[in-house]
């Protein structure tokens, strides 16, 4: 059986990797410790990362589009290998500037480019959508994360703040959702999912959530993938 990640492409993620500033993105990802950090997460985020690509290109068309909303240095894998295993058009978005000079930088010369836009300016439809620590980023969502990893303290607790998050969350997935085709294909972590149903049954639209679930070397949480406008798990030919 052929592999859905080609050697060439291996080679790639690998030199993309080498060439990453990492000194650059220690203050991206840590307040303190960097150095250390990605020595101990930078290969497991890049096998791992992988790992979802060839999952994730398996449920994909050729020639189709994705958005990539908060992307970073873990969605690399699975950005390369679309757009050139599958001859995809990708779209990767994220706010942080000084992650996305870094990312462009090492994937010079590659036919994709880092945005540091908000994604829902993204024109057109994609029939798929890769949100992944988004909705429940700690940094930007300090009330609403807690409570979504069942650590919230009851006494000190700001509903007020919170609620206000939960609006921010509501904005981004009302935004995002509706550059899906239907049917469509969505990534996230498994604390995310609950965003993905909510948008669906406010739209009345069906959506599936598939068992398998993959771990992630930076993010923490697996990572899943909800079939978008079907009510159960369809194995498809689709990309073979």
């Amino acid at each position: 059986m052929k592999r859905p990640v080609s050697g060439s492409t291996q080679d790639v993620i690998a030199d993309v990797f080498a060439h990453l500033d990492y000194k650059r993105l220690e203050s991206v990802y840590c307040y303190e410790g960097g150095d250390e950090f990605w020595q101990a997460k930078r290969e497991p985020c890049r096998r791992l990362g992988t790992k979802v690509a060839e999952a994730l290109v398996r449920k994909l068309a050729r020639g189709g589009r994705s958005l990539f909303i908060g992307a970073g240095v873990t969605e690399l894998p699975a950005i390369i290998v679309e757009v050139l295993d599958h001859q995809r058009h990708v779209e990767p978005y994220n706010l942080r500037r000084s992650e996305v000079t870094v990312l462009n930088r090492a994937c010079q010369g590659l036919p994709v480019r880092f945005l540091a836009h908000d994604a829902s300016s993204a024109q057109g439809s994609f029939d798929h959508l890769w949100m992944v620590s988004v909705l429940n980023d700690p940094e930007r969502f300090p009330h609403l994360a807690p409570l979504s990893y069942g650590r919230a303290d009851p006494v000190t607790f700001d509903t007020i703040e919170f609620q206000k998050e939960r609006r921010m969350v509501q904005t981004i997935v009302n935004r995002c959702l509706p550059k899906l085709t239907i049917p469509g294909l969505v990534t996230t972590s498994t604390e995310e999912v609950v965003w993905i149903a909510d948008w669906c049954h406010r739209h009345r639209v069906p959506y599936h959530v598939e068992r398998k679930q993959y771990p992630t070397a930076l993010v923490g949480d697996p990572i899943c993938f909800v079939r978008i406008g079907v009510r159960k798990s369809k194995r498809s030919k689709v990309g073979k």
